[in-house]
């Protein structure tokens, strides 16, 4: 579970590379925190405008780098990381990476970084900008690799967004935040299939969206059996639909779509997927078998 965000007492010096929205949103929070906090950019304007905040602009990379243990990395990819860090001295520094990567690119940053006497740490943001520094947004931050270092910098780290530590290996972050952001578009496109039927009809989308909103949240908790089936192995006790019943129903959402001029192009794939598990599954099962179809 998420740890909650909590007040730094200790302040603990540290340094920022990248001021771009969330960078930004980061650095506010530290400085208002009381950390003594060193910012660099690529862009200098906008590490300038942090210094009547409090923050200490570097004129480098390298000089920010130098000012502090501990080096948050905030940047657009894992290319940046390494293009930024390449002509900095990393020995006996505390890497923290929160640049969105990939789960190797983070356990290959991790061992490019021990290479250079840093010992790393990789993040995972669930959050955007305006949810930093406001805990009842709900927004946190995956943390994986040392659990160590992790437990060191805890406190610095919880300040701007809750903590969640997923695991040794580096690459679990990562890992994380895309799973649970792969979900998240799921939705968002089962969600937009569903305003596309009622786009041509006189109907408020404002009506749908409660309803919409209440309908997913029920099914959310779904999560939690299929989690269990896959744990067990066990696909066909107390399923409620099966998906013998299931894939019995998909004509009617195709006809439907057809009917309201929709494409069926976000619901076909997965329909398709519950068809091939029941051809070489058991119609008693739930849908939890379509998950062994995409990771065979």
């Amino acid at each position: 579970m998420a740890q909650n965000t909590v007040e730094n007492t200790a302040a603990a010096p540290m340094t920022l590379l990248g001021l771009g929205t969330m960078g930004t949103a980061l650095a506010r929070t530290w400085l208002a925190a009381g950390h003594p906090l060193t910012v660099w950019n690529r862009t200098p304007a906008r590490a300038e405008a942090l210094a009547g905040e409090g923050a200490k602009v570097a004129g480098s990379a390298a000089e920010a780098v130098a000012a502090n243990t501990l080096i948050v990395v905030c940047l657009l990819d894992d290319t940046s990381v390494g293009d930024v860090l390449a002509g900095t001295d990393l020995t006996g520094r505390d890497v923290v990476n929160l640049t969105t990567s990939t789960p190797a690119q983070a356990r290959a940053r991790a061992e490019w970084a021990r290479e250079r006497g840093a010992r790393y740490l990789d993040g995972g943001i669930m959050a955007v900008p305006p949810m930093v520094g406001v805990p009842q947004a709900g927004g946190y931050v995956f943390y994986s690799g040392s659990h160590d270092l992790f437990d060191r910098h805890r406190p610095a780290l919880a300040v701007p967004l809750a903590t969640t530590y997923v695991g040794e290996d580096p690459g679990f972050a990562a890992l994380h935040d895309v799973a649970l952001l792969s979900a998240m578009y799921g939705m968002l496109a089962g969600a937009a299939h569903a305003f596309a039927l009622i786009r041509k009809e006189n109907i408020d989308p404002t009506t749908l969206a409660p309803l919409l909103a209440g309908w997913l949240t029920a099914m959310a908790p779904s999560v939690h059996q299929t989690a269990e089936n896959l744990r067990t192995g066990d696909y066909t006790t107390g399923v409620v639909s099966t998906i013998a019943m299931q894939v019995a129903g998909t004509p009617t959402f195709l006809a439907t779509a057809q009917e309201q001029g929709v494409s069926p192009e976000l619901l076909a794939p997965y329909f398709e997927l519950m068809r091939r598990r029941l051809a070489v599954g058991s119609g008693e099962e739930d849908l939890t078998g379509v998950i062994d179809l995409l990771t065979r």
